[in-house]
This record gives C-alpha cells, sequence and structure tokens, in this order.
C-alpha cells in the first residue's frame, strides 16, 4: 500500500519551518556594481556544528512523477543548500522531526529561480531533480564525523 502525497508550489512560508528559499523575489538589499545588479543579501543561514562551508557540485539522475518516497535522510552536524544550476523545477521533500521520527512528509515544487537551504537536522528526501542534466551546487558541511541519518518509512509514499 502507499500512501498519497499532493505536490505542493514552494513558498518561503510553507518552507519557513523546514529551511531558508532562496530566489529574487522583492526589492533588492541593495544595488551594487554601478547599478546593475541587485543584490538579496544574506538568504540563508547556514549553520555547522564544526568543520566549515563547501561547494561541491552533484549531478543527480532525473526522476518522474508520480515517485514512490521510501526514505528521508537528514544532517545533524550542519544545514545543506541545494542551488539548481538549470532553470529547471525540482522537487523538495520534507518532514517534520517526532523525537527522532520524521513524520507529515510534504512535498514541493519549485519555481524557475529558486534554490532552498534545509535547516540543520531537518529529515528531507535526496535530490530529485525533474530533468536532465540533473546539475546543482550544493552548500554543506565539510568535517570529520558522520553527518547523515537515513530513515525508511514502513510504507511508502506515492508523490502525484
Amino acid at each position: 500500500m502507499t500512501i498519497p502525497l499532493k505536490l505542493e508550489k514552494l513558498t518561503a512560508k510553507s518552507f519557513e519551518p523546514y529551511g531558508d528559499l532562496l530566489d529574487a523575489s522583492g526589492t533588492a538589499d541593495k544595488l551594487i556594481n554601478q547599478g546593475k545588479c541587485g543584490r538579496y543579501h544574506d538568504r540563508a543561514r547556514l549553520d555547522f556544528s564544526d568543520g566549515r562551508a563547501g561547494i561541491s557540485i552533484f549531478k543527480g539522475e532525473m526522476e518522474t512523477l508520480p515517485l514512490k518516497l521510501k526514505m528521508v535522510e537528514r544532517h545533524p552536524e550542519g544545514s545543506q543548500a541545494f542551488v539548481p544550476m538549470t532553470a529547471d523545477p525540482f522537487l523538495v521533500v520534507v518532514c517534520r522531526d517526532d523525537n527522532g521520527t520524521p513524520v507529515d512528509p510534504r512535498a514541493f515544487l519549485t519555481a524557475p529561480g529558486q534554490a532552498i537551504n534545509f535547516h540543520r537536522g531537518t529529515w528531507h528526501g535526496v535530490l530529485a531533480p525533474l530533468s536532465e542534466p540533473g546539475l546543482f551546487a550544493v552548500v554543506d558541511r565539510i568535517g570529520e564525523g558522520a553527518n547523515l541519518e537515513e530513515h525508511w518509512f514502513k510504507e511508502d509514499y506515492l508523490i502525484e
């Protein structure tokens, strides 16, 4: 048996409990480069227990909907930002934490120009590009020790 999970539009308000929505909405905080560039300043809370911030490039396999959600993961030692390197939408899955167990999964579809930053310890789905080439810049913790927990659901969710 699978549990249906409807896709939601990704907004700053809907994503706020799980992380930061990164986009260029609203008025720029300041103009730079002789007024030719709007700077949307400090849009994500990078949070690491130790180590340092690093930028890696991920190339994920394209997913299609409907998609079975079997597991989620979290990073207890640091936040993790996914910045697409194309204007294509991608799937973002998050869950609330209930005493160490992920509950109430939500699935969001990004719009062109949106990126996300998961707060440290947020349960989330794996990288899920919905088009090729699935290239992302990922900003996360580089350091010693384990920074990954996985949770496999007893029943799959079906994201539609």
